[in-house]
Order: structure tokens, then sequence, then C-alpha cells
């Protein structure tokens, strides 16, 4: 069976550019941008007078786990955030335990990968006291860190 979806007409509004065109999607990624013909196992959605916008990135998320699930948690928030167009987020360090070692970064991305509806990365938090922490990061893996809701504690660090 194909899953293929054609939105026909629509307004592409992308990198400070809009213009009409078609978007074939599959296996749901965009496949192919441009003027398509509809074929029979595609199933069609006319766009016109509709905006095509990319997703948003969320660069500062709460989302609460672990540890405060009862105000959240990465399923509960990632499902709202894609009911907004947010497609990806980052999400801060400041949970109960805060995130401040490479070993529970790592349990929060193991956490992100069953829960998450969205695409995701995670900050590693800093507080002064876990600079070897910081130090261990395979910044290739990960995308940085954050001393959001969290304090330095080493007067020798500020």
């Amino acid at each position: 069976m194909n899953n293929s979806i054609l939105i026909k007409n629509s307004t592409i509004v992308n990198e400070e550019k809009s213009f009409v065109a078609d978007v074939l999607l599959s296996d749901g990624f965009i496949h192919k941008i441009g003027n398509i013909d509809i074929k029979p196992d595609y199933k069609a959605i006319d766009g016109t007078g509709k905006h095509l916008l990319p997703g948003i990135i969320d660069g500062q998320v709460h989302f609460r786990d672990p540890g405060l699930t009862h105000k959240g948690d990465i399923y509960t928030e990632s499902k709202a955030a894609i009911a907004g167009g947010v497609t990806s987020f980052i999400d801060m360090p400041n949970t109960v335990p805060n995130i401040l070692t490479v070993e529970s970064l790592r349990d929060k991305y193991n956490i992100a990968a069953k829960k998450s509806l969205a695409n995701y990365s995670f900050f590693l938090g800093v507080n002064g006291d876990n600079i070897d922490e910081v130090i261990k990061m395979d910044t290739s893996k990960f995308i940085g860190v954050s001393d959001d809701g969290l304090y330095f504690t080493k007067k020798e660090t500020y």
C-alpha cells in the first residue's frame, strides 16, 4: 500500500520567500516539491489558498521529565508541542534531579526515545560543581550546556 500524500497548489513559506507549488510526502517525509502530477495511489489534498510552513524548533522548553511528571512529561508536552506546529524541542536541565551528569543526560535521551512525538535534544546542566562532566560531553551527540534554573555554587567560578 502506498502512503504517499500529495498537497496540490499550496503556498510554501520557507527561507524568507513564498511560492505556490505541490508537495509530495512519502513515509512521513517530504519527497519532492514542484509541479507534481497526481497518481492514482496518491492521497491528494487541495492546498489552494493554504500555507505550508516549516516546523518550529523550540530551543527552551521545560517538560519536567524526570521528577516532576505530575506537571507534564515528555509524552504529554511533545504532544502539545506538535499540535502547535513545534516539530523539535530542546529541554532544559532543571528537573528533579537536575541533569548534571553525562549519565543522567543519556538517561533522559532514553526516556525521550520511548515517549517523544517530536524531534528532541537536551542541555546538560552546569552549576560550577560539574565542570568535569561538561568536559566529558561528546559534542557530536549532545547539544550543549545551560545554567537555566541552576546556579553556580562555587564562588571561584564566577
